[in-house]
């Protein structure tokens, strides 16, 4: 059984097409990414297959159960791209009502740990969501979704905002939720991002997924030395 399954997935917004006929089955443990430029569609297919947008036609299920069904997205924890959290609340405040949403305790200790392996201050916790920077939320947000114990992680553009040394510190920590049998599902227009951690890819292009396979299957199909090279030649095909 897939983790995440979309068969022929088609969004709209008015009469304009966004996402055509998607097809993406992701297996339970694997690490997939999926690349597309900016205005590529990248999130509007994910939070249609969140049910957060209407879906023109197809389907999506996670673990054999239709998106429609809220009980189907128990086993999820999800970033948007655009993450802003309540900015009235404290950090800390934001992990706590987030763990209680995922079921978790909370620990102050866990939080400080999760924070120390992001790469941020644990004095961050206790400052209101307004003084932190965009790098900085991006953390908290991160924090919240990897402390959730969910089985899959859906997670929209998670390194936007992060300096090099916390991106390197967000690859470790999905490699090692991976290793413990987690699946993740990240977007990205970082293509160095991907061909590094992800076991399978999707090239989305203009609303089309125009390629599904391992990063290195994605060079080999394009003759390309590397995956910028294979990207350009399959965009502009």
């Amino acid at each position: 059984m897939h983790a995440i399954s979309c068969q022929q997935l088609c969004v709209h917004y008015g009469k304009t097409p966004i996402v055509k006929n998607a097809d993406l089955q992701i297996s339970t443990g694997e690490c997939f990414g999926l690349v597309g430029e900016n205005g590529a569609g990248k999130s509007t297919l994910i939070k249609s297959m969140l049910d957060l947008i209407a879906i023109k036609s197809g389907h999506c299920e996670f673990f054999g159960v239709s998106n429609r069904i809220v009980s189907s997205r128990s086993r999820l924890a999800y970033l948007p791209d655009r993450f802003v959290p309540p900015y009235y609340l404290k950090a800390k405040d934001f992990l706590q009502y987030m763990a209680a949403i995922h079921g978790q305790p909370f620990s102050p200790h866990v939080a400080e740990k999760m924070l120390r392996l992001l790469d941020l201050d644990v004095s961050a916790l206790d400052k209101s969501v307004r003084e932190l920077s965009k790098g900085m939320t991006q953390k908290i947000g991160l924090a919240s979704c990897f402390l959730s114990n969910r089985d899959v992680l859906i997670l929209d553009e998670p390194m936007s905002g992060l300096d090099p040394r916390a991106r390197a510190r967000v690859k470790q920590q999905i490699l090692e939720l991976k290793s413990r049998g987690k699946t993740l599902f990240f977007s990205s227009h970082m293509l160095a991002d991907v061909e590094e951690i992800a076991d399978r890819m999707a090239v989305l292009h203009q609303g089309v997924i125009q390629f599904t396979g391992t990063p290195q299957q994605f060079m080999q199909k394009h003759n390309a030395p590397n995956m910028e090279a294979a990207y350009l030649a399959c965009t502009d095909a």
